[in-house]
């Protein structure tokens, strides 16, 4: 958080060159835009994530049993159970991948600190090899790898997030991780019932369907619009996925149904 303030009011002091006092204003909002788009994107990635995963999969289930029988009590009971285990299943599944994905961080953290207490020629070498890939030679590649090397806690987190691509902050809080999801599961599995309260079970059909595809396209739109996508692209591409997976349920319905 510290070194995303720092960036922002680093721009701020860039100097007006020529009076273009514009394109300093918008440098400025477009780097603010992408500081807020690091900072929620991983809570709009878990809220995708289960949101999406509790719509898409409870109606598809809902889909199915409406089409193969029309009994509404039978509908509500399996979409609510549905919902629950889904939201249930859902949470505790992000927590517990979370959870090992934490403890092998911190597995990988205390060796590379092992390794650069014992080995630091061979954890040396790994620098200059990060560097040289990235473009760095001579003098320059000696004065990084002596930069990095001088500070043990820049040299760890430098391994950590350069060779081995692991960042602490995707790990931070399992739980919260997992209750999060779970009741953006909820909320995305109760969507498709709603219309079965309000209308007949054929018309609930059509108008379930129609509202969800409605909401995953608007959800694209959202995560264009977040991260500088293309909007219809994103929102398309979201409805089309959701809407097949969940009309496979309809098709079990029609050939495994019991109306008559």
């Amino acid at each position: 958080m510290a070194k995303q303030k720092k960036e922002v009011n680093n721009i701020s002091k860039i100097p007006v060159q020529n009076g273009n006092t514009y394109a300093r204003s918008q440098a400025l909002r477009h780097h603010k835009a992408h500081v807020e788009a690091r900072q929620g994107g991983p809570l709009l990635k878990d809220a995708i994530l289960g949101g999406q995963d509790g719509l898409v999969n409870v109606l598809g289930i809902v889909l199915g049993v409406a089409t193969a029988t029309h009994d509404m009590r039978i509908i509500f009971v399996s979409s609510l159970a549905a919902t629950f285990a889904e939201s249930i299943s859902m949470g505790a599944v992000v927590y517990t991948s979370t959870k090992a994905a934490k403890e092998y961080y911190y597995a990988e953290l205390e060796r590379e600190k092992r390794e650069i207490e014992t080995v630091p020629d061979l954890e040396r070498e790994e620098i200059k090899e990060i560097y040289y890939n990235k473009g760095f030679r001579g003098k320059q590649l000696d004065d990084i790898i002596k930069r990095v090397t001088s500070n043990k806690e820049l040299w760890l987190d430098t391994m950590m997030t350069e060779e081995l691509r692991m960042f602490p902050d995707e790990y931070e809080n399992p739980l919260k991780k997992g209750i999060f999801v779970g009741i953006a599961s909820t909320i995305g599995s109760l969507i498709p019932v709603i219309p079965f309260l309000l209308l007949s079970v054929q018309n609930a059909i059509y108008a379930s369907v129609a509202v969800c595809a409605a909401i995953l396209f608007g959800v694209g739109v959202l995560k264009a619009k977040w991260f500088e996508l293309s909007w219809w692209k994103s929102g398309a591409e979201m409805a089309l996925i959701g809407t097949v997976a969940a009309l496979v349920g309809y098709v079990i319905g029609l050939l495994f149904g019991v109306t008559g």
